[in-house]
């Protein structure tokens, strides 16, 4: 994965992911949506043969685009690691 800073400002956040697609994005869109003061939380993944989309992120002003992006991406790891924990417990 490389990731690439479009647009940053304090209250939007643009970054070209390379080599992701709709699993990891959709991931990160959704849960910015858990943010009270996410305005928009987007991606375009541009053509379909050429794996470069583009995440979108804006805030109200009250927290920066980027602290906003960056505890989403925390909340989803904190969660996947609880996901991974109760799989290994099943001993699958």
């Amino acid at each position: 994965m490389e990731v690439q800073i479009l647009e940053d400002s304090k209250e939007k956040l643009k970054i070209e992911v390379k080599g992701e697609n709709h699993t990891l994005l959709n991931a990160v869109r959704k849960e910015l949506w858990n943010d009270e003061h996410i305005k928009l939380s987007g991606y375009n993944m541009g053509h379909p043969l050429i794996p470069k989309p583009v995440l979108v992120v804006e805030t109200d002003g009250k927290e920066t685009a980027r602290k906003a992006l960056k505890d989403a991406i925390k909340r989803l790891s904190k969660s996947n690691d609880q996901l991974i924990s109760k799989i290994k417990a099943l001993k699958i």
